[in-house]
Protein backbone atom coordinates (compact mmCIF):
# COMPACT_ATOMS: atom_id res chain seq x y z
CA UNK A 1 0.00 0.00 0.00
CA UNK A 2 1.31 3.63 -1.21
CA UNK A 3 1.20 5.89 2.04
CA UNK A 4 2.33 9.75 1.97
CA UNK A 5 4.66 11.20 4.36
CA UNK A 6 1.96 13.17 6.04
CA UNK A 7 -0.15 10.21 6.40
CA UNK A 8 3.05 8.13 8.47
CA UNK A 9 2.64 10.88 11.34
CA UNK A 10 -1.31 10.45 11.80
CA UNK A 11 -2.78 9.06 14.60
CA UNK A 12 -3.82 5.60 13.16
CA UNK A 13 -0.38 4.95 11.55
CA UNK A 14 1.11 5.89 15.47
CA UNK A 15 -1.39 3.77 17.42
CA UNK A 16 -0.59 1.10 14.95
CA UNK A 17 2.68 1.10 15.19
CA UNK A 18 2.60 1.45 19.13
CA UNK A 19 0.45 -1.37 19.35
CA UNK A 20 2.77 -3.99 16.98
CA UNK A 21 5.81 -2.91 18.93
CA UNK A 22 3.90 -3.73 22.52
CA UNK A 23 3.06 -6.62 21.14
CA UNK A 24 6.02 -8.41 19.36
CA UNK A 25 8.23 -6.91 22.01
CA UNK A 26 7.54 -9.61 24.34
CA UNK A 27 9.83 -12.04 24.46
CA UNK A 28 8.58 -15.04 23.08
CA UNK A 29 8.99 -18.44 21.52
CA UNK A 30 9.32 -16.10 17.70
CA UNK A 31 11.72 -13.40 18.98
CA UNK A 32 14.11 -16.18 21.05
CA UNK A 33 14.81 -17.95 18.08
CA UNK A 34 16.03 -14.56 16.49
CA UNK A 35 17.88 -14.23 19.24
CA UNK A 36 19.25 -17.88 19.60
CA UNK A 37 20.26 -16.97 15.83
CA UNK A 38 21.96 -14.22 15.89
CA UNK A 39 23.85 -15.24 18.54
CA UNK A 40 25.06 -18.37 17.09
CA UNK A 41 25.57 -16.30 13.83
CA UNK A 42 23.51 -18.66 12.01
CA UNK A 43 21.19 -17.53 8.80
CA UNK A 44 20.36 -14.08 11.15
CA UNK A 45 19.66 -11.75 8.38
CA UNK A 46 17.69 -14.80 6.77
CA UNK A 47 15.63 -15.40 9.73
CA UNK A 48 14.87 -11.61 10.21
CA UNK A 49 13.44 -11.50 6.69
CA UNK A 50 11.38 -14.20 6.73
CA UNK A 51 9.90 -13.48 10.87
CA UNK A 52 8.87 -10.04 9.20
CA UNK A 53 7.38 -11.47 5.48
CA UNK A 54 5.30 -13.71 8.48
CA UNK A 55 4.62 -10.88 10.64
CA UNK A 56 3.23 -8.87 7.01
CA UNK A 57 1.08 -11.60 6.22
CA UNK A 58 -0.27 -11.88 9.49
CA UNK A 59 -0.83 -8.47 9.87
CA UNK A 60 -2.36 -7.96 6.59
CA UNK A 61 -4.72 -10.52 6.71
CA UNK A 62 -5.95 -8.81 10.17
CA UNK A 63 -6.32 -5.91 8.84
CA UNK A 64 -8.42 -6.52 5.48
CA UNK A 65 -10.16 -9.37 6.30
CA UNK A 66 -9.97 -11.66 9.30
CA UNK A 67 -10.95 -9.32 11.98
CA UNK A 68 -13.97 -8.40 9.53
CA UNK A 69 -14.90 -11.96 9.45
CA UNK A 70 -14.98 -12.79 13.36
CA UNK A 71 -11.61 -13.68 13.64
CA UNK A 72 -10.98 -17.34 13.56
CA UNK A 73 -13.14 -20.24 14.49
CA UNK A 74 -13.05 -22.31 17.61
CA UNK A 75 -12.13 -25.58 15.94
CA UNK A 76 -9.39 -23.85 13.28
CA UNK A 77 -7.86 -21.89 17.02
CA UNK A 78 -7.68 -25.42 18.67
CA UNK A 79 -5.90 -26.76 15.99
CA UNK A 80 -3.34 -23.82 15.84
CA UNK A 81 -2.73 -24.16 19.35
CA UNK A 82 -2.67 -27.96 19.50
CA UNK A 83 0.26 -27.92 16.64
CA UNK A 84 1.96 -24.75 17.99
CA UNK A 85 2.35 -26.53 22.27
CA UNK A 86 3.78 -29.73 19.98
CA UNK A 87 6.07 -27.72 18.20
CA UNK A 88 7.51 -26.19 21.32
CA UNK A 89 7.60 -29.17 23.06
CA UNK A 90 9.69 -30.70 20.60
CA UNK A 91 12.28 -27.25 20.08
CA UNK A 92 11.89 -27.13 24.29
CA UNK A 93 13.60 -30.65 23.94
CA UNK A 94 16.18 -30.18 21.74
CA UNK A 95 17.22 -26.88 23.84
CA UNK A 96 17.40 -29.30 26.94
CA UNK A 97 19.69 -31.51 25.11
CA UNK A 98 22.28 -29.22 23.92
CA UNK A 99 21.58 -27.44 27.82
CA UNK A 100 22.24 -31.16 29.33
CA UNK A 101 24.48 -32.18 27.13
CA UNK A 102 27.22 -30.23 25.64
CA UNK A 103 29.16 -31.90 22.65
CA UNK A 104 32.65 -29.98 24.02
CA UNK A 105 33.36 -26.95 26.67
CA UNK A 106 34.76 -24.93 23.87
CA UNK A 107 34.22 -20.99 22.96
CA UNK A 108 31.87 -20.41 20.84
CA UNK A 109 33.08 -20.58 16.51
CA UNK A 110 34.37 -23.54 16.89
CA UNK A 111 33.72 -26.63 14.74
CA UNK A 112 32.62 -28.89 17.40
CA UNK A 113 30.18 -26.50 19.33
CA UNK A 114 28.57 -25.84 15.94
CA UNK A 115 25.92 -27.97 17.13
CA UNK A 116 24.97 -28.68 13.18
CA UNK A 117 24.41 -25.39 11.68
CA UNK A 118 21.24 -25.06 9.43
CA UNK A 119 20.57 -25.45 6.03
CA UNK A 120 18.95 -21.78 4.13
CA UNK A 121 16.11 -24.28 4.02
CA UNK A 122 15.91 -25.32 7.35
CA UNK A 123 16.37 -21.85 8.87
CA UNK A 124 13.09 -20.56 6.41
CA UNK A 125 10.94 -23.29 7.58
CA UNK A 126 12.08 -23.14 11.34
CA UNK A 127 11.13 -19.05 10.97
CA UNK A 128 7.83 -19.96 9.60
CA UNK A 129 6.98 -22.56 12.15
CA UNK A 130 8.06 -20.15 14.74
CA UNK A 131 5.81 -17.87 13.27
CA UNK A 132 2.75 -19.56 12.20
CA UNK A 133 2.66 -22.56 14.34
CA UNK A 134 2.69 -19.80 17.02
CA UNK A 135 -1.06 -19.38 18.43
CA UNK A 136 -0.36 -16.03 20.05
CA UNK A 137 0.99 -14.97 16.59
CA UNK A 138 -2.30 -15.34 15.06
CA UNK A 139 -4.19 -14.07 17.89
CA UNK A 140 -1.92 -11.19 18.78
CA UNK A 141 -1.07 -10.17 15.29
CA UNK A 142 -3.85 -11.02 13.03
CA UNK A 143 -7.10 -11.28 15.24
CA UNK A 144 -5.90 -8.07 17.75
CA UNK A 145 -4.35 -5.83 15.23
CA UNK A 146 -6.89 -6.85 13.10
CA UNK A 147 -10.12 -6.05 15.24
CA UNK A 148 -8.06 -2.52 16.39
CA UNK A 149 -7.81 -1.65 13.01
CA UNK A 150 -11.69 -1.19 12.75
CA UNK A 151 -11.89 1.95 14.73
CA UNK A 152 -10.02 3.58 12.30
CA UNK A 153 -12.75 2.89 9.42
CA UNK A 154 -11.38 2.75 6.05
CA UNK A 155 -8.88 4.17 4.40
CA UNK A 156 -7.92 4.62 8.16
CA UNK A 157 -7.79 0.88 8.94
CA UNK A 158 -4.98 0.58 6.06
CA UNK A 159 -2.26 3.21 8.04
CA UNK A 160 -3.06 1.80 11.33
CA UNK A 161 -2.26 -1.72 9.25
CA UNK A 162 0.91 0.42 8.06
CA UNK A 163 1.88 1.31 11.16
CA UNK A 164 1.72 -2.08 12.64
CA UNK A 165 4.31 -3.71 9.84
CA UNK A 166 6.69 -0.58 10.51
CA UNK A 167 6.62 -2.43 14.24
CA UNK A 168 7.42 -5.16 13.01
CA UNK A 169 10.16 -4.23 10.80
CA UNK A 170 11.84 -1.60 13.52
CA UNK A 171 11.77 -4.41 16.33
CA UNK A 172 13.36 -7.27 14.12
CA UNK A 173 16.04 -5.10 12.32
CA UNK A 174 16.94 -3.92 16.15
CA UNK A 175 16.63 -7.77 17.62
CA UNK A 176 19.01 -8.88 14.70
CA UNK A 177 21.50 -6.14 14.78
CA UNK A 178 21.95 -6.08 18.76
CA UNK A 179 22.02 -10.38 18.77
CA UNK A 180 24.34 -10.07 16.24
CA UNK A 181 26.64 -7.07 18.23
CA UNK A 182 26.04 -9.38 21.02
CA UNK A 183 26.87 -12.69 19.47
CA UNK A 184 30.75 -11.66 18.90
CA UNK A 185 31.21 -11.27 22.13
CA UNK A 186 29.93 -14.01 23.86
CA UNK A 187 32.13 -16.98 23.97
CA UNK A 188 31.19 -18.81 26.94
CA UNK A 189 29.59 -22.28 26.29
CA UNK A 190 28.88 -22.75 30.38
CA UNK A 191 26.52 -18.84 29.39
CA UNK A 192 25.27 -21.04 26.43
CA UNK A 193 24.06 -23.85 28.13
CA UNK A 194 22.25 -21.82 30.87
CA UNK A 195 20.72 -19.66 27.43
CA UNK A 196 19.42 -23.16 26.28
CA UNK A 197 18.46 -24.03 29.45
CA UNK A 198 16.45 -20.91 29.74
CA UNK A 199 14.79 -20.76 26.05
CA UNK A 200 13.80 -25.24 27.17
CA UNK A 201 11.68 -23.86 30.14
CA UNK A 202 9.97 -20.98 28.11
CA UNK A 203 9.04 -23.43 25.21
CA UNK A 204 7.45 -26.00 27.43
CA UNK A 205 6.56 -23.52 29.73
CA UNK A 206 4.28 -22.05 26.93
CA UNK A 207 3.10 -25.08 25.76
CA UNK A 208 1.38 -26.29 28.86
CA UNK A 209 0.09 -22.68 28.88
CA UNK A 210 -1.37 -23.49 25.61
CA UNK A 211 -2.62 -27.01 26.48
CA UNK A 212 -4.25 -25.47 29.63
CA UNK A 213 -6.04 -22.85 28.05
CA UNK A 214 -7.95 -25.91 25.62
CA UNK A 215 -9.23 -27.72 28.96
Amino acid sequence: MSIALPSILSPAFSAGLALSLSLIMAIGPQNAHVMRMGLRRQHLWLTVAISMLADFVLIALGVLGLAELGGLSDKLQGALVGAGALFLLVYGWQAGQRCWQPAVDQPLGTEANANQPMTRRQAVLTALAFSWLNPHAWLDTAVLIGTASLAWGRPGNQLFGAGALTGSLLWFTLLGAATFWLGRRLGSAALWRAIDGLVALMMWGTAAWLVGGLM
